[in-house]
């Protein structure tokens, strides 16, 4: 690919590394590792070809990473949406302390990200590539980083703009941002000072809405069968394949059963723009450059012997939902929305070991600084996970906590406050006139059967309830964020109105 690097500034940012003789890299006394941390935009946990949930899709070097590493198998963000999860994951804090809690929310004036403790305190030499977004809607500097290469808000698919250091570069012939992206990421790591450790943090547009697959993908599952999920039509439709024995549809919250006929609902995705079948073939091919762009790292990684001292972590930033209750997209703290994938390979970590405890976004930078060889600092609400991905047995939590904020351009989803341990899931709606959820996840994997009428298990939604309570009391989250409006309203049934 034709690009024309500023090598003033890449001299500036990264030494002379040219002019010095390449040696076998050697592992870093302080016993630090390298990290490269790739995350993928909307990817669910289960679309990975290993997984087997869509028989046609291939990803052979997320395959790999689960052979010849760790499968983190229960990851989860505790927002599932961009900006606030992508804040979670630098800052290892929660939605309701870090602030970011929409995509339009700006960066508190004071926060730190933990790639600032890299380079401060561990010497780290740190690139970030990709996307930014947390409503910064420009392609600046990103704070913690002695490298970016970025575009402003979503960017663009194809020939995109990408600010390299503070310059512009325009990349046309119809060059494919996942693509363009790697080359950055190879750049960084091939011309780094060799005598620092580093972070790359390579963050893809891909597989963001609207799905825009590269051209050599284009197609590729044309002709796939596409299987909807078993809650995607209500018992009795004449698409329907469960019995309302199966599906308790008359206790699915209001505003979901509305929701079918929105933007973020299958009667009527983006205001009927896209059918179901080819949303879903090319979200798929769409994926495929993101697997490609991985294997790219870790076969120049192996190449050049980093491999042995450099952990690789490949992760969503959030789920997505194909049909799941009538809904595509995200936000609900239903299990394809708010659980992700999550792969570690590298650095010693164990072969084919799986990682069963349940781990979140904001555990990502602790971790990242742990292989820095730095501990977790008190305003992270975040932990360590980095024994687990060695497999070392450690105290761990069983219990994910969730939170969702109500948007103005996308009110049809309700404030949201979950909490899910290993068998439980309790769902709780504030603001809406509306039934709360209770799923028995361990026997109910597809949250067909809201039990929270079910005299039986009231103690459980009670128990669950008041753990909910107290994890906002004790972690600051008691108070509900308000934003104010920008333009007329953008749902199709009051579109147009203030």
């Amino acid at each position: 690919m034709k690009r024309a690097f500023n090598l003033v500034l890449l001299a500036v940012i990264v030494s002379a590394c040219s002019q010095r003789e390449q040696t076998t890299p050697q592992p870093d006394p302080a016993g630090r590792k390298n990290v490269v941390f790739i995350l993928s935009d909307d990817h669910r946990y289960d679309f990975i070809g290993f997984m087997g949930k869509v028989p046609f899709l291939e990803t052979p070097h997320m395959d790999r990473m689960a052979t010849e590493g760790a499968h983190v198998q229960n990851a989860f963000v505790s927002t599932s949406l961009c900006s606030p999860s992508r804040a979670s994951i630098l800052s290892g804090q929660y939605a309701h302390n870090h602030k970011v809690v929409d995509n339009q929310s700006l960066i508190p004036e004071g926060t730190v990200f933990f790639p600032e403790y890299l380079q401060k305190e561990a010497g780290y030499q740190t690139g970030f590539i990709g996307k930014w977004h947390m409503g910064e809607h420009h392609s600046g500097k990103r704070p913690g980083f002695d490298f970016w290469a970025s575009f402003k808000g979503q960017g663009v698919y194809y020939n995109p703009t990408i600010n390299f250091n503070g310059q512009d570069q325009v990349h046309g012939d119809s060059a494919y941002v996942t693509d363009v992206l790697t080359d950055y990421a190879i750049d960084f790591i091939s011309n780094r000072d060799q005598e620092k450790p580093f972070f790359l943090y390579l963050s893809h547009k891909g597989v963001h809405a609207d799905f825009k697959p590269a051209k050599r993908h284009i197609g590729k599952y044309e002709n796939e069968p596409v299987a909807y999920p078993p809650t995607m039509f209500p018992p009795g439709h004449e698409r329907s394949t469960v019995s309302a024995d199966e599906y308790n549809y008359e206790d699915l919250p209001n505003w979901a059963k509305a929701q079918r006929n929105s933007w973020h609902g299958v009667d009527y995705m983006y205001h009927g723009q896209i059918n179901f079948e080819d949303f879903y073939k090319r979200y798929c091919e769409t994926l495929l450059s993101v697997d490609e762009s991985i294997g790219t790292v870790l076969d120049y990684l192996e190449k050049e012997d980093l491999l042995e001292n450099t952990v690789v972590i490949y992760m969503g930033d959030n789920g997505f939902s194909f049909g799941e209750h009538g809904l595509i997209d995200k936000r609900q703290a239903y299990e394809e929305s708010m659980r992700v994938p999550m792969l570690a390979m590298g650095g010693g970590i164990p072969a084919a070991s799986a990682v069963r405890e349940v781990v979140q976004n904001v555990d990502v930078g602790p971790t990242v600084m742990d292989l820095a060889g730095l501990e977790t600092k008190a305003h992270m609400d975040g932990s360590s996970f980095k024994k687990l991905l060695y497999q070392e047995s450690i105290p761990w939590r069983d219990t994910v906590y969730y939170e969702y904020f109500w948007e103005r351009p996308f009110p049809q989803t309700p404030t949201v406050h979950a909490v899910r341990t290993s068998q439980y899931k309790y769902i709780r709606y504030h603001g809406v006139w509306d039934i709360n959820e209770l799923y028995d996840i361990e026997n109910d994997p597809n949250e067909m059967n809201n039990l929270i009428r079910n005299e039986d298990y009231a103690e459980v939604a009670k128990g669950l309830r008041e753990a909910l309570f107290t994890w906002l009391s004790e972690t600051g989250g008691e108070s509900m964020p308000l934003k104010p409006d920008h333009g007329k309203r953008f749902d199709h049934i009051y579109r147009g109105t203030y």
